[in-house]
């Protein structure tokens, strides 16, 4: 027989978070920003191992970055979508993200949400910001006239969304290093807002808590002095047999409160069904350890 499935809670319930993104509406109203990204974390015990959720979030949604890290008493586990900066020799390249949608329950259902987040008024012109916002942090580090983007408002598909995808790249400056790359990017706009530093003003006023690793970055650095870098966005964050999730949402002028809510919901469900089969899989192991 299994088990009952574990309870979810929220730092922040359904009506505060409507709230939430109405006060961000006020402060683009007042001139304030022009975007500010809003979340909520999810949180729920397990009792699985944290190298079982990560087998199963490989199953459930692969991700260009997959990642666990195992931190002493925490682990962070990720399926990212997105990069935040890459540097190989001397191209330096990031992918923003801005756009979303479900995925459909049928191919027909499919291919139409995916016309209708191409055809979205507010999903493009969100997309659009960000993209000269990356264009912007890019052009902070790269040589003169060359920054382009060779991709633009593509559709991206991943287990439970579907996104709009750009590319961004420049010619890294010779004086500069990948580090300076890693600044000017950092924290990335598409979980920011803009202008960034005001956008974290009013996220450090609205959200109740302090994010702590989502929407900071993860990647290597080698002795080339290359770097690729993903935003901890899609990530599961395990402590003290809690797992916590935590997902945001693009808030514009014209942001309708309840589907801003239910994309915050729709990113993290992947997660969630990632702890579920993972907890499903352990359950069926009759004997003998998990084998890590």
């Amino acid at each position: 027989r299994a088990a009952a499935p574990a309870t979810v809670t929220s730092n922040v319930d359904r009506e505060r978070f409507l709230g939430m993104v109405e006060r961000a509406r006020q402060y683009i109203i007042a001139g304030d920003v022009i975007q500010v990204v809003l979340s909520q974390r999810l949180s729920r015990p397990t009792a699985a191992h944290p190298f079982s959720i990560y087998r199963a979030l490989r199953a459930v949604n692969p991700s260009p970055y997959m990642y666990y890290l195992h931190l002493g008493d925490f682990q962070i586990i990720g399926a990212s979508p997105e990069m935040l900066v890459r540097v190989e020799g001397s191209e330096v390249v990031t992918h923003p993200i801005a756009g979303t949608r479900r995925r459909g329950r049928t191919t027909d259902e499919d291919a139409a949400l995916e016309e209708e987040l191409r055809a979205d008024e507010k999903e493009r012109a969100e997309h659009l910001m960000l993209v000269d916002l990356a264009r912007n942090d890019i052009g902070r580090v790269a040589l003169p006239g060359t920054v382009r983007v060779p991709q633009f408002m593509e559709v991206e598909r991943y287990s439970h969304v579907m996104h709009l995808v750009s590319h961004v790249t420049g010619r890294l400056r010779p004086e500069l290093s990948c580090y300076d790359a890693l600044r000017a990017c950092f924290p990335a706009g598409t979980v920011s807002g803009a202008p960034k530093i005001r956008a974290m003003e009013i996220i450090a006023e609205l959200e109740p808590d302090r994010r702590g690793p989502y929407a900071g970055a993860v990647g290597y650095f080698d002795y080339s002095g290359n770097m690729d870098t993903a935003i901890t966005i899609r990530t599961v964050v395990l402590k003290d047999g809690v797992a916590s999730v935590q997902a945001g949402a693009g808030i514009v002028y014209d942001s309708v409160p309840e589907r801003e809510y239910e994309e915050t919901m729709n990113k993290a469900a992947a997660l969630l069904t990632a702890i579920e089969r993972a907890e499903a899989a352990e359950a069926e192991m009759v004997t003998g350890s998990p084998g890590y």
